[in-house]
């Protein structure tokens, strides 16, 4: 397998379980054993032991070749074999203690440079063309929808409603102007009413009040009489 190749599929099975500071480096001016060295952080022994699980899996389904694994079984330090490339997963802990970027790490392959292609990428690359454009003009109706709704979201006719209104408004008053003048030119003010002074104002009596001054000039006359 092309080393390129395979340190892509490397990154990508890592990535896929969450590795921490992913580094690769070229290790063909120190050594003929392999070509390439792969560095990875995993947060506990489980995720160490997915991790290579990750990588041995990956390779196997794309026709690679794994010879073997170490430290499987703790998981503090688990070290995948490759031919050609030898993986390192390690707990921060031991990679800070042991320091292999120092022993290996003279030239750092770049993932840019090693073509890597995530897998975001490598789903639209393979997307259909046809699709893509049914996208993009999917995008543009949406777009010319939305710019169609926009002018008649205007008050247009609010305006137009108020317009009228205030042109209608003063019409009405010119029309009732002249009604309120002329009212006003022929009505003659009312003349102030005057009070009455040392006027009486008469009650009738009531009934009781007749009998009683009856009774009291009967009584006057019979006193009038001489006696017999």
């Amino acid at each position: 397998m092309d080393i390129k190749k395979l340190q892509t599929l490397v990154v990508d099975a890592l990535e896929d379980v969450k590795a921490q500071d992913i580094k690769v480096y070229d290790t063909t001016h120190l050594t003929s054993l392999f070509d390439r060295i792969c560095i990875a952080s995993g947060t506990s022994n489980r995720q160490t032991k997915a991790m290579a699980s990750s990588v041995r899996e990956k390779v196997k389904e794309n026709g690679g070749e794994v010879i073997g694994v170490e430290g499987e079984d703790i998981g503090e330090w688990v070290l995948v074999d490759l031919g050609d490339m030898v993986v390192h997963i390690m707990q921060p802990v031991i990679r800070g203690y042991y320091r292999l970027e120092e022993l290996w790490g003279d030239k750092e392959v770049k993932f840019g440079a090693a073509k890597r292609v995530s897998k975001r990428t490598a789903e639209v690359a393979e997307e259909p063309a046809a699709r893509v454009r049914s996208n993009i003009n999917q995008a543009i109706q949406t777009t010319a929808e939305d710019e169609v709704k926009k002018p008649a979201r205007k008050p247009r006719a609010a305006k137009a409603d108020t317009v009228g209104s205030e042109t209608a408004k003063p019409k009405r008053a010119s029309r009732a102007a002249p009604a309120s003048t002329t009212s006003t030119a022929v009505k003659k003010p009312a003349a102030p009413r005057k009070k009455a002074i040392g006027t009486t104002v008469k009650v009738a009596a009531s009934k009781t009040a007749v009998a009683s001054a009856k009774q009291a000039a009967v009584k006057r006359a019979t006193k009038r009489k001489p006696a017999a």
